[in-house]
C-alpha cells in the first residue's frame, strides 16, 4: 500500500469543504488533480470513500471509518513538525550537565539564568560530581555534555576549550604579598600553604610550581575541598594555590595575586561523546557558557 500524505490532505478538504472544486481552491490545485488523487486513494484502500451527488459530496461508510484515523495522521504529523521546529528555534529541549561542584556553583546559576532569559522553554539538569565521575556520565550518555579540568581522553570524547584558567595566590590581608601586584613562585618557600589532597589536579600543578621554582613544598594543611582551603586562609593559617575561578567563592578579606615565574595553566573544557551532532539547545548552552567561564577567568587577576 502506498498511500501520500498529498491523497489524504485532498481526501481530508473534500470532506471539510462539501465540494472538489472549494476543496481544490482551498489546496490551491486544479480540480481533476485533486479529484486523481481521491481516486488514488480509494484505489489503494480499495473502497470508495466519497459519495458524489451533484450538489454535495458525502462519506461513506468506510470513508466515515478512514476519516478518523485520517486527521489523527495529519494532526500528529502536524504536532510532530512543530516539536521539531521547536527544538531547531531552540524554544524548547533539555540538557544534562555533568560538572564538578565548585564550577557548578561559579559557572552555572549565571549561565542557566542567560540561558532561560534567552530561551524559556530549554531546560538545564545538573550531575555535580567529581571530575571522574563527570566523564563517565558523558561516556555512558547520562549526561549531554561535562565541564571541567580533564587529563586526556580516549577519542571517543569531544572536548571543547572555553578558557585558560591559571593558578592563583590567595591570601590574607595580613600576608606579607597583600601589597605585592604579582608573586613568584619562590616568593613561597617557608610560607605555611594550604593545599588540596594529592588526588587533586590542582595540588598536581602546584606541586610543578614548587618543583620548577626549586623550593619545597610542605603542606601546613591539605584539605578536600576549595571552600575549606579558603576558609583557613581567611583565619590567617595560610596561603593557597587555587584556580582563578575559586575567586567567585573567596570571602572578601581573601586576596588574590597572580603567580608568576612560572605562570602555570590548565584548559576548562566543555566535553561530549564525539561522532554526534550538537543538539541546537545544547550549542545555544554552549555559547552562553563560554562567555560566562571568560568572566570568571579573566588573562589577569587583581
Amino acid at each position: 500500500m502506498a498511500i501520500t500524505l498529498r491523497q489524504i490532505q485532498a481526501f481530508l478538504a473534500v470532506t471539510e469543504q462539501g465540494t472538489f472544486t472549494k476543496a481544490a481552491e482551498r489546496l490551491n490545485m486544479a480540480q481533476p488533480a485533486l479529484s486523481q488523487l481521491v481516486r488514488d486513494l480509494e484505489r489503494e484502500l480499495g473502497i470508495r470513500v466519497l459519495d458524489r451527488t451533484t450538489r454535495r459530496v458525502e462519506l461513506t461508510e468506510g470513508g466515515r471509518e478512514f476519516h478518523g484515523a485520517a486527521l489523527k495522521i495529519v494532526q500528529d504529523l502536524d504536532t510532530a513538525v512543530l516539536n521539531a521546529n521547536g527544538l531547531a528555534e531552540r524554544r524548547r529541549g533539555r540538557i544534562v550537565v555533568a560538572v564538578p561542584p565548585l564550577l557548578a556553583a561559579v559557572i552555572m546559576p549565571p549561565t542557566i539564568v542567560a540561558l532561560q532569559q534567552k530561551h524559556p522553554g530549554l531546560q538545564v539538569a545538573i550531575i555535580d560530581a567529581r571530575n571522574d565521575l563527570v566523564v563517565e556520565a558523558v561516556r555512558f550518555g547520562k549526561a549531554d555534555c561535562g565541564v571541567g579540568t580533564f587529563p586526556a581522553l580516549d577519542d571517543t570524547i569531544e572536548r571543547t576549550t572555553l578558557a585558560r584558567d591559571s593558578l592563583m595566590l590567595f591570601c590574607g590581608r595580613g600576608s606579607r604579598f597583600a601589597v605585592q601586584d604579582s608573586v613568584a613562585w619562590r616568593e613561597l618557600a617557608d610560607e605555611p600553604l594550604v593545599t588540596l589532597t594529592r588526588d587533586s589536579g590542582i595540588r598536581l600543578l602546584a606541586e610543578v610550581g614548587y618543583e620548577t621554582a626549586e623550593i619545597t613544598l610542605k603542606p601546613a594543611y591539605e584539605v578536600t575541598q576549595i571552600t575549606t582551603a579558603l576558609a583557613l586562609v581567611e583565619a590567617g593559617l595560610g596561603i593557597a594555590v587555587l584556580p582563578t575561578y575559586a575567586r567567585a567563592v573567596a570571602p572578601a578579606s581573601v586576596l588574590v595575586r597572580p603567580l608568576a615565574e612560572p605562570s602555570i595553566a590548565r584548559d576548562i573544557v566543555m566535553i561530549r561523546l564525539g561522532g554526534r551532532a550538537a543538539s541546537p539547545a545544547l550549542s545555544a548552552f554552549e555559547g552562553l557558557l563560554r562567555r560566562f567561564v571568560r568572566q570568571l577567568t579573566p588573562s589577569e587577576a587583581g
